[in-house]
């Protein structure tokens, strides 16, 4: 079997389910955490684990600034969070929660900064021979 399996529907639902209550719970700031309700949270995905026993939450600040603070409170309070998490699922069993940065944006924004550099436009304005006739 390979180790990089795609998720089966039941892991992407049940992730889906996760986020969207997650997004709630952070919008209406329920779980009572001075850091978290004045950095704000985006959760951008939940992966669940294929025997549903762990969700990994990929959350990113509003505020940049403050990534490492919300994620340190964010940890703090996921048992809480878990609890506030629960009544509002129809699962049988609740998934334990991890919390890490999404760093896709990051990433995305590097690539971008290295496309704007002049050395590289100029290099990417250069055509190989024989793609100049190709059209």
């Amino acid at each position: 079997m390979s180790k990089s399996k795609a998720p089966s529907q039941r892991q992407l639902r049940v992730g889906e389910l996760i986020r969207h209550e997650l997004a709630d719970i952070f919008t209406r700031g329920d779980t009572h955490d001075a850091v978290i309700d004045r950095v704000g949270v985006t959760v951008l995905e939940v992966q669940a684990s294929p025997d549903l026993k762990i969700a990994t939450v990929y959350v990113r600040p509003l505020l940049d600034a403050d990534a490492d603070r919300l994620l340190q409170a964010l940890q703090k309070n996921r048992r809480r969070i878990r609890g506030i998490l629960s009544p509002r699922l129809t699962l049988k069993f609740m998934p334990d929660l991890r919390f890490k940065l999404d760093t896709a944006l990051d990433y995305a924004g590097h690539i971008d900064d290295i496309l704007r550099d002049p050395k590289v436009a100029r290099d990417l304005a250069k055509a190989p021979d024989g793609d100049a006739s190709e059209g």
